[in-house]
């Protein structure tokens, strides 16, 4: 679909800016990916001076992040991997998603070697496929309120990776949620799960204390942008 999304200079730009924030985390490198609508993938980016400081398996699973928000949110409602988790596991309602839509496996591994993380990086243009059920991908919304794709971030602890996320979406200008299965009516994560089980059925584990508090005060430090309204 033909929607104006980030380029490549841009993602890399905000993706350095945030990672060198705190988020919870290790503090690492990320890779970040950006598809459309369709699933194809727009961009692919990474913080660090040289490709080789993030890592390598990270790139694909930012991009499987991308794929999974964008393919199962719609336009009236946003579902990040962080909310998956609990639904995929044995007895929850969506038990075998993360298994449906594989890989290209072409798309991920294919291409030259040297144009990875570069503007010209061998996925984009190709769908990729691919479903992941943990935090670090949220879908695209734009300022009149319509689902352009999704974004995945991959390379820390999952609880950071969805941080870093929700950050740089916000930087994007692409968080014009319409609602979501959080407390607060969007598609931040979800911490509720007690002796094994969330309540919601959205819940995500706790990896770090710190990353939970930073993630619990997203909705007021990145707070999602309202849909503007047009003639």
């Amino acid at each position: 679909m033909n929607h104006q999304l980030p380029s490549h200079e841009t993602v890399q730009k905000a993706l350095a800016e945030i990672v060198a924030q705190a988020n919870g985390g290790f503090g690492f490198h990320m890779w970040a990916t950006i598809v459309d609508r369709d699933g194809t993938v727009k961009a692919v980016a990474h913080s660090g001076s040289n490709r080789g400081e993030q890592w390598p398996g990270s790139r694909v699973i930012s991009a499987q992040k991308a794929n999974t928000a964008n393919a199962f949110s719609l336009p009236n409602f946003a579902l990040s991997t962080a909310n998956l988790f609990s639904a995929v596991q044995p007895g929850g309602s969506l038990f075998g998603l993360q298994h449906s839509n594989p890989v290209a496996t072409n798309v991920a591994y294919g291409g030259d070697a040297e144009q990875i993380g570069t503007a010209t990086d061998p996925m984009v243009g190709h769908r990729i496929g691919g479903v992941n059920v943990f935090g670090g991908g949220l879908p695209l919304y734009n300022a009149d309120g319509t689902l352009v794709g999704g974004i995945g971030v991959s390379g820390d602890s999952s609880a950071a990776d969805h941080n870093i996320a929700w950050k740089l979406r916000h930087a994007l200008g692409l968080d014009h949620v319409p609602a979501g299965v959080s407390p607060t009516g969007d598609d931040n994560i979800v911490y509720d799960i007690e002796s094994g089980q969330s309540k919601s059925g959205w819940g995500h584990p706790v990896v770090a204390t710190e990353a939970v508090k930073i993630a619990q005060k997203l909705p007021e430090t990145h707070p999602v942008n309202k849909v503007v309204a047009t003639a």
